[in-house]
């Protein structure tokens, strides 16, 4: 049974800063007196990563008049100090121990500012019966939804947002060392599971501007999400995706420097190992670099095309396909 969702918007108050001004933010609430699961949806923990936000808008003229079952909460600016700066991370002098705050949760009310941002929308979160934390990559990105590697019931909900492509990310003593390396235990996505909350994480392509087809594809997704967790009737539309190991395959630059990727090169085609992928060199001797190959034989699923790049920067990603 669903039934009109009756919409309120509270501002709240995150952390405050040196000068006590408030960081703050406002959180949507769609709720049915018909009984139904929580979701919690949020964009914008990174500030350029502006179509997540763009996706809520839209999702909000989706929900404002719908019949419902349950409840929908949803915070379309989850790191505002990011999102001002239309950046990854917080300046140094505002949280020096944790610069990112998708690497604090479930945060802390007593800690640093990241971590009392996050212990705050925390509040909302840990009630949630399924979690969405909408992200964006680069510009040359193959959209796709990250889950955590064994957890079926996330797995179910990557599905249903309805990707081509998957990403199954293992998590704890199952991790890489890289994983433990960048602090990857203090993602929302992961404190979600930990707490017994299936959450996915989309990556919808594009970042620092409004992108349409990268904001449908994030609206149909949640859409197709909250219609698999019965929260909005019908059924989400069906995939066959392709699922893959996470944070493997990635290429990095072995030196810093400008990178033209190789011109054949396309998002979403198949790979074999040592294919071409760009050429790294020297803007200033002409030398080059680095003729960076994929490693492995997977799906090219990110590339840069910002051509200065640092030591150790990401050039692309080979998605690994998995046998199931």
């Amino acid at each position: 049974m669903v039934a009109p969702a009756v919409h309120s918007a509270e501002r709240v108050t995150l952390a405050r800063l040196p000068s006590g001004v408030e960081v703050a933010t406002t959180v949507h609430t769609y709720a049915s007196p018909a009984n139904g699961p929580t979701v919690y949806v949020q964009a914008a923990q990174h500030g350029r990563e502006v179509n997540g936000t763009a996706v809520l808008r839209r999702l909000h003229d989706r929900l404002v008049d719908a019949s419902i079952a349950g409840r929908v909460v949803a915070v379309p600016v989850a790191n505002p100090l990011t999102f001002d700066r239309v950046s990854y991370t917080t300046p140094e002098p505002l949280d020096s121990v944790h610069s990112n705050m998708n690497r604090v949760w479930p945060g802390d009310a007593d800690g640093t500012l990241h971590e009392r941002m996050a212990a705050r929308l925390w509040t909302y979160a840990s009630d949630a019966d399924a979690a969405v934390d909408l992200h964006t990559g680069s510009p040359e990105l193959l959209t796709h939804v990250v889950y955590r590697d064994g957890d079926a019931t996330a797995r179910a909900l990557a599905e249903a947002f309805g990707t081509d492509l998957l990403l199954a990310e293992a998590a704890g003593d199952d991790a890489a060392d890289e994983w433990h390396r960048r602090n990857f235990a203090g993602k929302f996505r992961v404190a979600a599971a930990r707490e017994g909350i299936p959450a996915i994480t989309p990556e919808l392509a594009h970042n620092k501007q409004i992108v349409e087809d990268a904001v449908e594809a994030g609206v149909d997704g949640t859409l197709n999400v909250l219609r698999h967790l019965g929260v909005l009737p019908g059924a989400p539309d069906p995939a066959a995706p392709t699922v893959a190991r996470n944070h493997l395959g990635r290429v990095d630059a072995v030196d810093a420097g400008l990178f033209r990727p190789h011109p054949d090169r396309a998002l979403g085609e198949r790979v074999d190992e040592g294919t071409p992928l760009g050429t790294l060199y020297d803007p200033t001797s002409y030398e080059v670099l680095q003729e960076a190959t994929a490693d492995d034989a997977g799906i090219l699923y990110a590339i840069t095309r910002e051509a200065t790049v640092a030591a150790g920067g990401k050039l692309a990603n080979v998605a690994i396909p998995r046998a199931e």
